[in-house]
């Protein structure tokens, strides 16, 4: 079993548009991957300054594996390693998109050392 986490533009589930930046996503979209069903949690720290951003909060309690996104910053991927979470490239447009290319191996691991060095990177 895995918990999938991505940031959202809403709530539509699989057919979802996944959101550029992980910590001002206005939702996050978790797949269960044993039960094959998808939560959708709201981001309430969606506005903040760089460096300031606090987004894990939301998804605290969820319990999640892995995390997708288009980018994020070298201290948060740390942080999230550190957790025991792994961080991939997210690719595709959709939930169900990045789903599909993670299940089948070609999303690529984030690690710190690759990670964005600021707002405009992705």
């Amino acid at each position: 079993m895995m918990r999938i986490c991505m940031p959202t533009l809403g709530g539509k589930g699989l057919e979802d548009q996944v959101f550029d930046h992980f910590g001002s996503a206005s939702f996050f979209t978790i797949y269960d991957t044993e039960k094959k069903e998808v939560e959708v949690v709201e981001n309430s720290n969606q506005h903040h300054s760089h460096g300031a951003c606090q987004p894990l909060s939301a998804i605290d309690d969820q319990n999640i594996d892995v995390i997708l996104t288009r980018g994020m910053g070298a201290r948060a991927v740390s942080f999230l390693n550190e957790g025991g979470i792994k961080v991939y490239l997210l690719e595709g447009k959709t939930v169900k998109d990045a789903i599909e290319k993670f299940e089948a191996g070609e999303l690529q691991e984030l690690s710190a050392a690759g990670a964005c060095q600021g707002h405009g990177c992705h």
